[in-house]
């Protein structure tokens, strides 16, 4: 099978090589990187060299990249980490809250990157129809249910952050994680774990009023037992950000955001790489850990978990993903896929980010109880602030998106949406939107 990989030069590419390498009872026998940026892709083609068993070839050309493969994983970046760091401080600039994928950053990065998620996803449906396109691309949940227009079913957007959850809350509870069955919903960064069984037992309830093995992950330090108690569910790391985003759009107007931090450091690795190519994966290894280090530390007091540092995680959703779509062993995983009927009250076409049975035939939403109405309060209100702008890209209207804007739960300004949306005007002429 061929496996093609589209933003093959990004920094995180290496995790899903190596991965591959690992399980060569996938079949994957080809390795498509495929990057618009040839000195970038150059770089981490001397991480991933291939090997007798995975052939890696390189290309600067989307069509031949898709083309005859089985899968596809998109992990493109438009804009790079410059564009992520000028989202972040523009919403700054306006008393926003500043970050990649939540808020007028989130949103901001979707409009830049609607247009390049559907000329993919019309190249996979054109090249490649048989293909599965597995979403990297942020804002996640967004460009997943976007793509869908051009290829339904056979899109599915994936993320780490909920099975990282869950993996922190096995571990505090001392169980293998693979004895228990999560209950996990919403959409993407923006979800609760609800239960946590171990055949019939619910152990979340345990788990949430032991204070000592609650605090011993990063989801309990970060939105607090209280807060956690009165939910009866442990919210995604990405909660902080609405739960305490006043305080953290205050702090941010001094300092550099993680975008900034990111962009200076990337742009360090690749330079370094190209000056002394035989220390290219050394140098890689040492930035991943950075990189690692840094996450989501605006929201956090403390050092990461150790077994977070080990990096990655979603390589491996990915995998496991692709071995279920080709064949192997059947799974349950948390996805992001159409709702359909999985859960009342949400749209059948809203991609929601929940517990799927996968296999060869596709990913399905598992039944779901209804949200809390404060959990179910935020699901629509940011998605549709997000189906927004999808709208907006689609009919290229200013005042679509500045509606959009307007009505996110973390912008929740018409004024602050303006000014925001037209900083992103006068600095990114190639946007979607042109005013009404």
């Amino acid at each position: 099978m061929r496996l093609a990989i589209l933003g093959g030069g990004g920094f995180r590419v290496p995790l899903v090589y190596r991965e591959l390498l690992r399980r060569p009872e996938l079949g994957i026998r080809e390795l498509v990187l495929a990057d618009p940026d040839q000195a970038r892709l150059a770089v981490i083609a001397r991480i991933a060299q291939g090997t007798p068993a995975l052939t890696v070839r390189l290309t600067g050309s989307l069509a031949e990249a898709v083309a005859g493969a089985d899968f596809v994983f998109s992990a493109v970046r438009v804009g790079g980490a410059a564009g992520r760091a000028a989202d972040e401080r523009r919403a700054i600039r306006a008393g926003l809250l500043g970050q990649e994928t939540v808020g007028a950053g989130g949103l901001a990065y979707a409009l830049r990157t609607l247009p390049t998620a559907w000329r993919i996803a019309r190249s996979v449906a054109d090249l490649a129809p048989a293909a599965w396109l597995i979403n990297f691309t942020n804002p996640a949940g967004l460009i997943t249910e976007a793509s869908r227009a051009e290829l339904g079913d056979r899109v599915i957007g994936i993320c780490d952050s909920p099975a990282g959850l869950v993996a922190r809350a096995a571990r505090a509870l001392g169980r293998p994680v693979t004895e228990l069955t999560p209950d996990y919903l919403g959409i993407n960064h923006l979800g609760w774990l609800r239960a946590l069984r171990r055949g019939a037992e619910d152990l979340l309830p345990g788990l949430i009023e032991n204070t000592e093995q609650l605090l011993a992950i990063e989801e309990g330090r970060l939105l607090g037992a209280s807060m956690i108690r009165w939910q009866h569910a442990i919210g995604n790391e990405y909660l902080y950000f609405y739960y305490h985003s006043r305080e953290l759009a205050a702090a941010q107007q001094a300092g550099r955001t993680r975008g900034e931090l990111l962009r200076d450091e990337q742009e360090a690795f690749y330079a370094a790489a190209a000056a002394d190519p035989d220390r290219t994966a050394q140098l890689w290894e040492q930035a991943r850990r950075r990189r690692e280090e840094s996450y989501l530390a605006e929201a956090r007091s403390t050092e990461r978990d150790v077994e977070d540092l080990a990096g990655g995680g979603y390589e491996r959703i990915a995998v496991q993903l692709l071995h279920a779509l080709s064949g192997g062993p059947a799974r349950q995983l948390i996805l992001n896929v159409a709702n359909g009927t999985a859960v009342d009250g949400l749209p059948s076409e809203l991609v929601i980010e929940t517990n799927c049975a996968v296999d060869r035939t596709g990913a399905r939403p598992l039944p779901a109880a209804t949200p809390a109405p404060h959990q179910l309060g935020l699901i629509t209100g940011v998605r549709a602030a997000e189906r927004g702008i999808i709208e907006a890209a689609r009919v290229g209207s200013y005042d679509a998106a500045l509606h959009a804007f307007t009505i996110h739960p973390l912008v929740a300004s018409e004024q602050a949406a303006r000014q925001v949306l037209d900083d992103l005007l006068a600095t990114d002429p190639g946007l979607p939107i042109r005013r009404d």
